[in-house]
């Protein structure tokens, strides 16, 4: 049988890890495979000790709130008397004097333009390469096969091109140019023929000429009209063989011959490791810091089958114009690449220490992914500043948000890089760290290219840490309550305080509903009137339509008008959601309970049993929603919490879950690898990592889901 795992210095390696690393991850570079574990060795057991102190503080902090909680229910909480308990246990930190923020070496695509973000689990190499390749996207695809031109008046999508609802789509491709880049008299709907370009003179004459930025020819003739609005390239591709192809099939309908609209749409794309993966042990860590390495190497690709035929996918390459000047002008082709680590709880059976603990996932994460990016260093082709940006989740408070900064140095001694390499993202997703932002910049103050919101691991989290002081309000009524609005408001607030505008991206939360494209461009300009210059999307095609939205408002103006708002409160970020004497029917209670426990079991169901970690899960009302690991935390908690305070029993709710669970079966019943949670339950290894997520969830490590899914899914897998 062939040894499982290497022994080197005082670290034991799975060989499947050991051979990646020494092989692939650091094969043509300066770092040597033995003086990498050494090094890695040295740091690891320097770095554990602090990384399991900050893990007991969490949970002496909660242990502490816990009983003030339980001495005070039944109380109105008095916010002063909270506030000072708060402080005295550590929990809330003094703010320091204001400070503005020292990173150095930040792309332009995190300072200075404001657009979508993709995010995208790593674990999928198709998946993490049509994000990557989602810079550019065409506008006419994207408004062809969605709801955002609905299918009225004979506009059906059909599965042949469909003129009719073709010329739509050219309406509105001529109304969005009208209204970001104008011309000086008329209208793009007038214009007949393609334009023409001599002695690079545009002879279409542009409200703000300064919109011209280049173009390319073919025989002569103009194929591409390079313009820009608000930092953002808009590609007009025009159609000088007469042969549209996908998009039109038919003939050319549109009198300039424009062929397409191409949007620059994913500005930067999280790669993630985190929430949107299944990765447990050894084998699936390699995948996922494989495509990562391959993205960084710029080889990654993907062949599969499609519509009967074999489709390679690679990474796309940079975009040549002539300038307006007539000089070569290049454009990066690809999103600007982020890794998402692991937070500073879950460890990893892939290398144990030298008192056989497993690392923790995320000190790993750090070393590996960043190594990943000495391959990109030399050559520029994702990161043009030579940076390396790491999206930190779940950290909790300013001390460990200080020992990530930690973490990153010493990644940056192992791999022989310059101090302040290794860039953060943090995840103001904690309720400590939303306390404490200001701090938790400060920790990191020249580190940080990123902060945003996230309201799933939030309320989550907020349930959890207060979860002795009554029966939560309904999950729909979180996003009225007062907490929610101090904490998206704080986060910016902290943000442009800390002089982020036009140095480092202020990111709002996810669209969730990837079918509903009409929804999201009448809903999801919230996140930019709120002042984020980068928002979630769940698809490259979102992100196309998305962009549109950052045509429309320049971020940058309206952050400079949201810095004279009066700052959100403390005192409103710290007021708990509890329900004051709820009296909701049994109706009500089952419905909110069959609610959380269907979406808990639709996305559980396909984590533990295939390893899929982020995927399109049916609600209820089969409307398919984008879900990824935040869903769980904050749908446990709260049914938790409830079971806790008596609103209903463990009987009542194991009892919806298996009607449930059987409604889940019933939606997954097309696909073939699906096994069944009902009637045999009671051998559903899925079905008992859901139920125990609810009825041990208030024992769980701040509400977290990771430890029983990741013991479930190794049960699976073994």
């Amino acid at each position: 049988m062939k040894k499982r795992y290497t022994t080197i210095n005082n670290l034991s390696i799975s060989n499947e890890l050991l051979e990646f690393v020494n092989n692939e991850l650091l094969k043509d570079t300066k770092i040597l495979p033995e003086n990498f574990w050494q090094r890695f060795d040295v740091a690891v057991h320097e770095l554990v000790p602090k990384n399991r102190e900050l893990i007991k503080i969490r949970e002496d902090l909660q242990k502490n709130i816990d009983v003030w909680h339980t001495k005070n229910r039944g109380n109105e909480i008095n916010l002063e008397e909270y506030k000072k308990f708060l402080k005295k246990i550590g929990y809330l930190k003094e703010v320091g004097p204001d400070f503005k923020i020292k990173t150095e070496n930040v792309d332009q695509e995190i300072t200075n333009i404001a657009g979508p973000q993709l995010v995208v689990p790593i674990m999928n190499e198709r998946y993490a390469l049509n994000a990557a390749n989602a810079r550019w996207m065409s506008l006419y695809d994207s408004l062809y096969g969605t709801d955002v031109i609905p299918e009225t008046k004979g506009a059906v999508i059909g599965k042949t091109y469909n003129p009719i609802r073709g010329q739509k789509v050219i309406e509105y491709g001529r109304n969005f140019l009208d209204k970001n880049v104008p011309l000086e008299k008329g209208s793009w709907k007038d214009i007949t023929g393609i334009p023409r370009i001599n002695n690079n003179q545009l002879n279409l004459k542009l409200k703000n000429p300064n919109q011209f930025v280049g173009y390319v020819k073919k025989s002569n003739c103009l194929s591409s009209l390079l313009l820009i609005n608000n930092n953002l390239h808009i590609d007009i591709i025009f159609d000088i063989n007469d042969s549209l192809e996908i998009h039109n099939p038919d003939g050319n309908q549109d009198s300039a011959a424009i062929h397409d609209i191409i949007l620059e749409s994913a500005i930067s794309t999280i790669c993630d490791n985190e929430d949107s993966v299944a990765a447990v042990d050894a084998e699936d860590k390699v995948i996922c810091y494989r495509n990562w390495l391959g993205l960084m190497k710029g080889n990654l690709n993907s062949t599969f089958k499609k519509n009967g035929k074999t489709v390679e996918r690679k990474l796309n390459s940079d975009r040549n114009y002539i300038s307006k000047d007539g000089k070569g002008l290049k454009l990066h082709g690809r999103s600007l690449l982020l890794i998402r680590n692991v937070g500073h709880l879950m460890s990893n059976p892939a290398i144990t220490l030298k008192d056989g603990s497993e690392i923790p996932e995320g000190i790993m994460d750090a070393f590996i992914t960043s190594a990943a990016y000495l391959h990109d260093i030399n050559k520029k082709s994702n990161s043009r500043t030579g940076s390396i940006y790491i999206v930190k989740p779940k950290m909790h408070g300013p001390d460990e948000s200080a020992f990530t900064d930690l973490i990153f140095t010493k990644v940056e001694e192992v791999l022989e890089l310059e101090k302040y390499t290794c860039k953060i993202g943090i995840m103001d997703e904690e309720r400590r760290t939303s306390s404490n932002l200001k701090e938790c910049i400060r920790a990191l103050e020249n580190r940080v290219f990123f902060i945003n919101t996230g309201f799933l691991d939030r309320t989550g989290d907020e349930i959890h840490t207060s979860m002795e002081a009554g029966p939560m309000i309904k999950k729909g009524d979180m996003k009225s309550s007062k907490w929610i609005s101090a904490y998206e408001n704080n986060n910016v607030d902290i943000g442009l305080q800390c002089g982020f505008s036009g140095k480092a991206q202020i990111g709002k939360g996810m669209w969730a509903m990837p079918d509903k494209m009409a929804n999201m461009m009448e809903q999801k300009t919230v996140h930019l009137k709120a002042g984020a210059n980068c928002a979630w999307v769940p698809s490259p095609t979102a992100a196309t339509l998305h962009a549109l939205h950052y045509h429309e408002i320049n971020i940058f103006d309206k952050q400079k008008k949201l810095q004279k708002r009066e700052s959100a409160k403390l005192d409103d970020l710290l007021t708990i959601p509890i329900a004051n004497k709820p009296n909701w029917s049994i109706e009500e209670i089952n419905s909110e309970i069959s609610n959380s426990s269907q979406t808990l079991l639709g996305y559980v169901v396909r984590w533990i049993d295939q390893g899929i970690g982020c995927s399109k899960v049916p609600d209820i009302n089969n409307i398919g929603l984008m879900e990824d690991r935040a869903t769980l935390r904050i749908s446990s908690q709260h049914i938790a919490n409830w079971i806790h305070h008596g609103i209903c029993s463990s009987k009542q709710v194991l009892e919806i879950m298996k009607k449930m669970a059987k409604i889940v079966d019933e939606q997954n019943k097309g696909d073939r690898l699906y096994k069944n949670m009902s009637p045999t339950f009671d051998k559903s290894v899925a079905f008992k990592a859901a139920c125990d997520l609810v009825f041990h969830g208030r024992t769980q490590p701040s509400g977290y889901t990771e430890p029983l899914l990741h013991l479930n899914r190794l049960i699976k897998k073994n």
